[in-house]
């Protein structure tokens, strides 16, 4: 059985519109898009190789597809060799021409399409794709969640909880990284139940 893993980067107040270049969404008015290119590092371009280890599909919502169609065609190296020979798969309500090598329309039960793609592919990511995640969020629908966080507070623009989600307890799986500019990255896996409560009141520090 395949593993979804959803991969983010966003601000430390949860703004994950357009980390990539200015032109990448500038919807709402978004100024800061490219926020993400000043704090990249030897760590940042380490880690996200190395989480991409594995990755056999490509799973995107509509706009963010269209942004990796028109981009990643069209270079070289380690990453672009990847995504341009893996299959990719489309969350979308509409039927797009998808004009790139290998590209597939998820049917429009998505539960069921994911399902068959967990029988098809090992690692299958979802790179931003923020509208999208909201649904992947709220079924459940997902194995692991990547989430770089950068030390700076943009306020406005799209958020990767902005409507809140269905409460989930996630499981730190590795040490947290943290990169010399301040980008810290956690890794999780989606665990079983939901969050408890309690009283800190009857909860002895320890020490």
């Amino acid at each position: 059985m395949g593993l979804i893993h959803i991969d983010l980067f966003t601000t430390l107040d949860g703004v994950a519109q357009a980390p990539g270049g200015p032109e990448e969404d500038a919807a709402g008015g978004f100024e800061f898009g490219g926020w993400q290119a000043p704090l990249i590092d030897e760590v940042v371009g380490g880690q996200i190789q190395s989480g991409m280890a594995g990755m056999d599909a490509l799973l995107l919502g509509r706009r963010t597809y269209d942004i990796f169609a028109a981009y990643w065609p069209h270079q070289n190296g380690e990453i672009a060799r990847l995504f341009n020979s893996i299959p990719k798969y489309v969350a979308s309500r509409q039927a797009p021409a998808l004009e790139w090598a290998d590209s597939t329309l998820l049917g429009p039960d998505v539960a069921a399409g994911v399902s068959e793609l967990r029988d098809r592919h090992q690692n299958i990511h979802v790179i931003g794709s923020l509208n999208f995640v909201q649904t992947l969020f709220a079924e459940r629908l997902f194995d692991r969640l990547t989430l770089w966080v950068y030390p700076i507070l943009l306020g406005k623009g799209k958020k990767v909880f902005a409507d809140g989600v269905v409460p989930t307890n996630l499981t730190i799986i590795e040490p947290v990284v943290v990169s010399p500019k301040g980008a810290v990255l956690h890794r999780y896996a989606l665990a079983e139940g939901t969050p408890g409560v309690g009283d800190m009141s009857e909860v002895e520090p320890e020490g």
